[in-house]
């Protein structure tokens, strides 16, 4: 994969950024810490050229790879992707996040998205979902891949690990987890609330093809998800900075949930649209 395709998602990170910022100030309320953090793996999934088949202009064809977000909270950043990417939701529609009778809600609700795989927000569910549809695409002989997007705090739902006992059994090669690793969840850093240890050797012990990236690296995240294996399901384990992009909100717990004021809301766009392209 070329740098100048690398070059060409880094650029429209900020415009991307922008839009969770806003989207999350003019709702009052949201998670921008854990949807900052995800922007560059959605961009190589979903950006141009990107990993996933799938077409903004025929979203729910059979015929496409699926994801499943199963850290919910995160939505803000995947309803800006798929508006930059082109699928039917207008940059004025972002803006609607969280409102009453917005398709936005502030988890995926796919009731009133018929694109977004499933419904999260309890936290675990995701992965499991995410394997019950690799193993119907095995059962139909399709060859399509499931992707499923998992939070760090949520590794500590007993779920994750039956998941992860369970698809190297079923030899799902079709499926790969990706673990959002900001390090940080509501109650504080995820070390302090329950260490999840040596996952790298975790995850390889149960018998999926593992890899640990730089999560804002779109060279290392493009390399770690394009490697599939003959027979076992893939864990990336993606470093990521909680609140990326956005220097007061960096590592910082407080923006796990709470919406930027006007004068922050100002501040963070400044230094999003000012500061050096993220991920190259």
């Amino acid at each position: 994969m070329s740098q100048h395709l690398f070059e060409k998602w880094a650029q429209s990170a900020p415009s991307i950024r922008t839009n969770i910022l806003k989207m999350i100030h003019q709702a009052g309320n949201g998670h921008p810490g854990g949807s900052l953090s995800l922007v560059e793996i959605l961009l190589t999934l979903l950006g141009e050229e990107g990993l996933m088949n799938h077409d903004p202009k025929n979203p729910t064809t059979q015929e496409r790879d699926r994801l499943v977000l199963s850290k919910g909270h995160g939505v803000p950043a995947l309803y800006a992707v798929y508006s930059h990417v082109g699928y039917d939701i207008s940059e004025q529609e972002l803006m609607t996040l969280r409102q009453l009778d917005s398709r936005l809600q502030g988890h995926p609700d796919r009731n009133r998205i018929s694109y977004l795989e499933a419904c999260t927000g309890s936290l675990g569910q995701g992965a499991s979902i995410a394997q019950g549809l690799a193993m119907a695409y095995k059962m139909d002989q399709k060859p399509y891949r499931l992707w499923g997007i998992l939070g760090d705090g949520e590794m500590q739902e007993g779920q994750i690990w039956e998941v992860a006992l369970s698809a190297p059994h079923h030899r799902l090669n079709n499926l790969t987890l990706i673990l959002d690793y900001n390090k940080g969840q509501i109650d504080g850093p995820t070390d302090e609330v329950l260490s999840l240890g040596a996952l790298k050797d975790k995850w390889q012990a149960f018998g999926w093809h593992t890899h640990e990236v730089n999560g804002h690296s779109y060279s290392e995240l493009y390399q770690a998800l394009s490697d599939t294996h003959e027979t076992k399901p893939c864990m990336v384990i993606a470093h990521t900075i909680k609140g990326k992009g956005v220097s007061f909100m960096e590592d910082v717990i407080k923006w796990h949930g709470v919406a930027p004021n006007d004068e922050e809301l100002e501040t963070a766009l400044k230094e999003v649209n000012e500061s050096p392209l993220i991920g190259l």
